[in-house]
């Protein structure tokens, strides 16, 4: 998992990105291409 300042660019990576807030901090999920899980926060 990334912990990146901003996800915006990476929820754009893939078509199944999801932004999701969890305990205060974003992330995103991609359950077809773990390759792009990451945090911010």
């Amino acid at each position: 998992m990334k912990v990146r300042s901003s996800l915006k660019t990476l929820k754009n990576r893939g078509k199944n990105c999801q932004l999701v807030r969890r305990r205060g901090r974003l992330y995103v999920i991609d359950k077809t291409n773990p390759r792009n899980k990451a945090r911010q926060g």
